[in-house]
């Protein structure tokens, strides 16, 4: 049978090079076939037998082909709602913030609130902005703005008058209201206190769900992305429910990427919901999405303080507070839960950033197999900003994936600012564990987290092999901790297909699902310091093409 594409003349990286018969890197071919939605032949120059006279031949003219990203922790819908709001993602600086959400609201007065988000923390005192900032740019509207990291927001007077919180609101049991010294809240919500503004805010249309889910599509395709798991399908903190857009999307077949759903856990509830995700996994599962797995946010993040840790946080001065945290879900409950999902055939999705929930996590899963035996529903916990190193060994012996996010694990203000020295030095360098966790034998598969950071799986490759941000000379954070471009690109493809479930992708082999991607160069021949440079040219999702750069 002669091949419909035909990819020669550029190595070709198998996903398999970090560990095993794919070589020191993984690149062992420099020839591929496809025909139909699957790969048919995989290796040299006798590979162009299969050429027809209707097959194309994409010339890689030393260019790397490999198997399509996945993204195995993002947000698109949230993310594409918020590309056509108050885009904040571009401020470096209190002054350029609060400049972009005067100019969006002067460009948007009929908008009845202004709403987006994405500022950074290290642009403010101590990471958390006033009310009164936001009052001298909208005073006659209401203003709810998410962070970078999504686990806090900003608003103004109107918006907590709007709210009715005032002095004598109390903190709720999983947040609280940052307050100025005579007890106000001071426009800052972390946690479960955004949900008191994020519910009054406008909901997007079904129409303006599924417009973000495509352009967030459009921008994955083109960063090389063919699958992705979405991190939370359900409603929180103002949050829409994606699933409508994609089951949309799926049944009218503009979904061209394969999906996996993760349902959210409504940790303010018990088991008694665990029926309800049994017949939300039926009902939202159709040709190229499924809602598979179960999300559970253990804890929050470490720059805010409800990261969950096994000691307490750390003052300005180094001694230890009172505070070691949030758990979100009650620890002693959470093996129940997990076991009863894994029974059902769930993949539990855990949020697990600090060592307490790291270990939480881990003893759920263990709880789980101890009384339902050996399973496929390969649980995975993402984040891991702080890991015990009693508990890097866990991963494997338990078959639990490491699913890391490895643009965090960098020197920037963020980190050295407002996480490291609250964390001190032994915990500081517990961070982002990757290099730790692969030679313990435990899988790795990687995501962006999009809209909290950039979903360039490229610029995430670059941090994880360099553990210094893209433009940055250093110093390197935690050198110990980094991995070699083949396990990087291993953790991106295989990694993630694996946490995915979608067998049939992940690797270039014969009999694969064609989805593909070239880059604009072989990464391997240039320097490490110059990964980010490196850019997408094609990708391919079952043999058709979803993306091409204008110079491919």
């Amino acid at each position: 049978m002669r091949a419909d594409l035909l990819f020669t003349g550029g190595p070709v990286f198998l996903s398999e090079g970090a560990q095993g018969p794919g070589g020191p890197d993984g690149r062992t071919a420099t020839a591929v076939a496809v025909t139909g939605d699957r790969i048919t032949a995989v290796g040299h120059s006798e590979v162009h037998d299969l050429i027809g006279p209707r097959t194309e031949v994409v010339d890689l003219a030393g260019r790397l082909l490999l198997p399509g990203f996945q993204d195995a922790h993002v947000h698109p819908v949230p993310a594409g709602l918020e590309l056509s709001q108050c885009d904040l993602t571009g401020a470096k600086t209190a002054e350029e913030t609060l400049a972009a959400v005067r100019v969006y609201a002067r460009a948007h007065p009929e908008r009845e609130w202004i709403t987006g988000g994405g500022w950074s923390m290290e642009a403010f005192t101590g990471g958390t902005p006033t009310k009164e900032l936001l009052d001298a740019v909208v005073p006659d509207r209401p203003v709810y703005l998410p962070n970078r990291d999504h686990h806090g927001a900003w608003v103004n007077s109107r918006a907590l008058e709007l709210a009715g919180v005032t002095r004598d609101t109390p903190d709720p049991a999983d947040g609280r209201f940052e307050r100025d010294a005579s007890g106000e809240p001071n426009g800052m919500l972390q946690e479960g206190a955004m949900q008191y503004v994020g519910r009054l805010t406008p909901p997007a249309t079904a129409g303006d769900r599924l417009a973000a889910l495509l352009h967030a599509q459009r921008k994955l395709h083109a960063l090389g992305i063919t699958a992705w798991q979405d991190a939370l399908v359900g409603a929180f903190l103002g949050m829409d429910d994606p699933s409508e857009a994609y089951l949309t999307a799926a049944r009218d077949g503009s979904l061209t990427a394969r999906v996996v759903g993760a349902l959210w856990w409504d940790r303010a509830r018990g088991a008694e919901q665990i029926p309800e995700l049994v017949e939300r996994r039926a009902a939202l599962s159709h040709g190229r999405f499924n809602a598979t797995t179960v999300k559970l946010m253990l804890d929050g993040v470490a720059e805010n303080g409800t990261a969950a840790l096994l000691d307490p946080y750390l003052d300005r001065c180094g001694c230890a507070t009172a505070n070691r945290g949030k758990s979100f879900i009650d620890p002693s409950r959470l093996p129940a839960y997990v076991t009863e999902l894994d029974g059902l055939g769930f993949q539990c999705h855990f949020h697990a950033l600090g060592d307490r929930a790291v270990r939480d996590a881990l003893d759920a899963v263990e709880a789980a197999r101890k009384a339902n035996g050996p399973s496929d529903t390969r649980p995975h916990l993402a984040h891991l900003q702080v890991v015990h190193p009693d508990d890097v060994p866990r991963f494997a012996h338990l078959g639990a994936t490491a699913n890391i996010q490895p643009l965090w694990a960098a020197h920037e203000p963020q980190m050295d600012e407002l996480t490291i020295p609250f964390l001190g030095p032994e915990r500081a360098d517990w961070q982002y564990p990757f290099g730790a966790l692969l030679r313990a034998g435990a899988r790795l598969a990687a995501g962006s987290d999009w809209p909290v950071s950039s979903p360039d799986p490229l610029q995430g490759i670059h941090v994880a092999v360099n553990r210094v941000e893209p433009g940055a000379a250093g110093p390197v954070f935690l050198p110990g901790e980094r991995l070699t471009l083949a396990a990087a690109l291993t953790a991106y493809t295989a990694g993630s297909a694996y946490a995915n479930h979608l067998d049939e992708t992940g690797t270039v082999r014969a009999g694969a699902l064609a989805d593909l991607v070239v880059l604009d160069r072989d990464p391997f021949a240039g320097p490490g310091e110059a990964l980010a440079e490196t850019k997408v040219a094609l990708t391919y999702v079952g043999g058709e093409r979803v993306f091409a750069a204008p110079d491919a």
